[in-house]
């Protein structure tokens, strides 16, 4: 063996830095000039992969500089772009560019933020970012927890955390064997599906949630909720967790929070708030009335690639016990020497939540949250709420959209053709099938991006802004191309 390795996947210092300041001069180009482009070029697969070609694993290297390149211009050329300001499809905000930079620096230093011995200063760093998000939302900073993937992990991670407390002792050792009675998760009809997952993936089973229908505001009816927690009593089951939504995905409905942390008092259940896209409104001061009961959180799920702008990935879990995470998650085989250091107990990750290896999601978030503070979120937010409140307006004021729906950041709304009269057979049924088809043609034409959403049977246009491109000029110009492209439709749809 040689002394000297040449490795073919090193790069020299000059070659990695004309090659990254080819890249960082694209990557601003493409922020310079995304307001210019097409949401999505909306492609399709065959196309795409047609691109790519259909060739085998090459059996050689290529020049990084050309790999580089081509790279650059198939995803510049050829995506979604989330960070276009007309980009109102589910919730996936503009990714910062703080963030941008965070992660190349963070991929560049490559902790393992599993364990403080691999990661000293990022594990730090975590913390700190987790005690800054649960005072921006305006929860004790003694709450623990971590950065995860996204929401469906943020809500995963508290749910097993929620079990392991209110189980009985020896659901570790024994499983959910341990004990002859079901144990019963009970949140809103409007709950992401995420809970179901959960309740499916870990041995619950998808009958063990109790969905509980809401009330004429959208929000988990209160009443029916502990009628159901009594029933379930009644039947020897063991309810254990109560979810409540602070914005749900199609509405942006913020439940009854303080009431539902009532009711977990008065039965010793586990109170978990999935924030995933809304808590983060709890920092504008108008807004607190709203999220009133959030202290009372034993686990709270939220996203900061969602309403905090940070690039994906970034969901975080806080527990208001970050014992009873550790009770969740721990484990001390031989082979880790993570334990402890000179000042005692290390915090070590792994302990934490699902993962062992984890990057540095935190980096981005932390970056971020001193770049803005907490004013400049404020200013933010409340803007892109504002937003969403001009989308409902000039829907209720035009003739040929019916507003339907204004909660936090989110409006739904459906074209409803002026030309259209109400007598026509199956007339609900006619314009369910017409906003549907409306979506379909938005999201692949590239002029917009909005989802859909099913209110009271109405199949609704959703737009979600959590995005600090967007203005004004946007709102108003996606309102006439929701009506062109409507009228389009309805005249092809109606003359069959």
């Amino acid at each position: 063996m040689r002394d000297n390795r040449e490795p073919l996947i090193e790069i020299s210092q000059e070659e990695f830095k004309t090659i990254g300041y080819e890249l960082i001069d694209r990557i601003a180009g493409l922020m310079d000039s995304i307001d210019k482009t097409r949401v999505t070029p909306g492609e399709t697969p065959k196309k795409l992969q047609h691109l790519l070609g259909h060739t085998s694993l090459p059996e050689n290297g290529s020049p990084a500089e050309e790999i580089i390149s081509r790279a650059s211009e198939l995803l510049i050329n050829h995506s979604l772009f989330n960070g276009h300001p007309k980009f109102m499809g589910y919730i996936t905000s503009s990714p910062a560019p703080i963030g941008m930079l965070g992660d190349l620096l963070a991929s560049a230093i490559n902790p393992n933020v599993g364990a403080q011995i691999l990661s000293p200063i990022a594990t730090e760093i975590e913390k700190q970012t987790v005690q800054w998000l649960a005072e921006f939302i305006g929860v004790s900073p003694n709450y623990g927890g971590l950065l995860v993937s996204g929401g469906n992990m943020a809500n995963f991670t508290a749910f097993l955390a929620a079990r392991t407390a209110k189980a009985p002792k020896g659901i570790k050792e024994e499983g959910l064997a341990s004990s002859s009675k079901k144990m019963i998760a009970y949140c809103s009809k409007t709950t992401h599906t995420w809970i179901e997952k959960a309740t499916v993936l870990f041995g619950h089973g998808s009958k063990s949630v109790r969905w509980i229908p809401t009330d004429s505001l959208n929000k988990m009816d209160n009443d029916l909720l502990e009628q159901a927690i009594n029933n379930d009593l009644k039947e020897g089951h063991q309810p254990f967790m109560v979810v409540g939504t602070a914005g749900d995905v199609s509405t942006g409905v913020v439940d009854n929070l303080n009431a539902i942390a009532g009711i977990c008092r008065i039965y010793d259940l586990w109170f978990h708030i999935d924030g995933a896209y809304g808590i983060p409104a709890a920092v504008i001061p108008e807004l607190q009335p709203m999220f009133e009961g959030v202290k009372e959180a034993d686990s709270i799920a939220l996203d900061p690639h969602k309403w905090l702008y940070a690039p994906l990935e970034a969901g975080c879990t806080l527990v208001k016990n970050p014992q009873h995470l550790i009770d969740a998650y721990s484990s001390h085989p031989e082979y880790y020497n993570f334990s402890k250091n000179d000042e005692g107990a290390s915090q070590n990750y792994y302990e934490f939540g699902l993962q062992n290896s984890r990057g540095f999601r935190a980096l981005k978030v932390w970056l971020a949250l001193q770049q803005v503070g907490r004013n400049g979120y404020v200013k933010m937010i409340n803007e892109d709420i504002e937003l969403a409140e001009l989308l409902f307006e000039l829907a209720e004021n035009h003739s040929e959209l019916e507003a339907i729906s204004q909660n936090l950041s989110i409006t739904t709304f459906r074209y409803v053709p002026r030309a259209y009269t109400s007598d026509i057979e199956n007339h609900e049924t006619y314009l369910n099938t017409l906003n549907e088809a409306l979506v379909d043609e938005l999201q692949q034409g590239g002029e917009v991006f909005l989802s859909n959403a099913i209110v009271k049977d109405k199949y609704c246009l959703r737009g979600c802004i959590v995005n600090f491109r967007t203005s004004k000029k946007d709102i108003e110009e996606i309102v006439e191309i929701v009506v062109k492209q409507g009228e389009k439709i309805h005249n092809r749809l109606y003359e069959k």
